[in-house]
């Protein structure tokens, strides 16, 4: 079967299925596992904006979304070169990847009849339901039921160790300039690791927010996991954005590509890396590769 995935989530869940070698396509974004990076890439970004300035990533999102300019490039040859049986791809965010809709245009005129799938969580449960329905269209549903319910066993796991512990307000910012609120599964993860979700979005997207209501919302912690970005630069983010934080807040900064943002099988360590954050003293702190402090 050849697949090709449009989604760097969709990525990491084809080769979580064992499924790697299958993988013929994928987009400039996909970098996990690091075999991700070896695959060819169909898909890339159609924006120009320095990676160091979050206000100019914004506005040149703003201006595509608004112009009708395309956020990403596909390369419609090497698509029907591969020839895909099936193509995974989301209509969540169109920020965030190739909508299905252009996919299935691309396709129209190209003549391929790839099965386009599309994934659209907006639950840490859909997250992880999406896995096995993967999974089922890849024909490998048993592996897909493996992994799901050994992802449900250590969620269950966390829930249970933290579910008598007291939970500090916890403020997750997906952006910073401008600041953005945790949106869909976040809440959920946050949840999960034994806290309180503040200025949060359950089951949609995340939304902007004013400094002024971050401060009036006091949170006892405040997570700066912007889209796009690794620990480094999470950092940086983290840094800008703490001289607007209530003094009082912890502020950590966390790999939001690895551990929050992406809907695929990482979701679950993320939640581990919160419940880190937030009880130390109960789980322990062993991920400094995923969240550092801001001091």
């Amino acid at each position: 079967m050849r697949i090709v995935s449009l989604l760097p989530s969709a990525t990491e869940i084809v080769f979580a299925l064992g499924l790697g070698d299958d993988l013929a396509g994928v987009t400039f974004e996909c970098d996990f596992p690091p075999e991700a990076r070896g695959k060819r890439i169909i898909s890339s970004s159609g924006l120009e904006a320095s990676a160091d300035d979050p206000e100019a990533i914004d506005a040149a999102v703003r201006a595509a979304t608004e112009g009708g300019a395309p956020l990403y490039r596909l390369d419609e040859a090497a698509i029907a070169e591969i020839d895909p049986d099936v193509i995974l791809t989301q209509d969540l965010c169109r920020v965030c990847a190739v909508p299905s809709g252009d996919v299935d245009q691309a396709l129209d005129r190209l003549g391929c009849s790839a099965v386009v799938i599309s994934l659209d969580p907006t639950s840490l449960e859909e997250v992880i339901d999406d896995i096995g329905r993967v999974g089922t269209v890849l024909d490998v549903a048993d592996r897909g039921a493996e992994l799901t319910a050994a992802l449900r066993l250590e969620l269950g796991v966390i829930r249970s160790v933290l579910a008598d512990r007291p939970r500090p307000r916890v403020l997750v910012l997906e952006w910073i300039d401008p600041p953005f609120g945790a949106g869909h599964w976040i809440p959920d993860m946050v949840r999960a690791a034994g806290g309180e979700p503040v200025l949060a979005s359950d089951g949609t997207a995340s939304a902007p927010l004013t400094w002024e209501a971050v401060v009036d919302a006091q949170p006892d912690v405040a997570v700066v996991a912007p889209c796009g970005f690794g620990l480094e630069g999470a950092l940086r983010h983290a840094r800008q954005a703490e001289r607007h934080l209530p003094s009082t807040a912890a502020v950590w900064a966390v790999d939001g590509d690895a551990y929050i943002v992406r809907p695929g099988p990482r979701l679950v360590d993320g939640v581990k890396v919160l419940a880190e954050i937030l009880h130390p003293e109960v789980v322990g702190s062993s991920s400094p590769e995923a969240a550092t402090l801001v001091t």
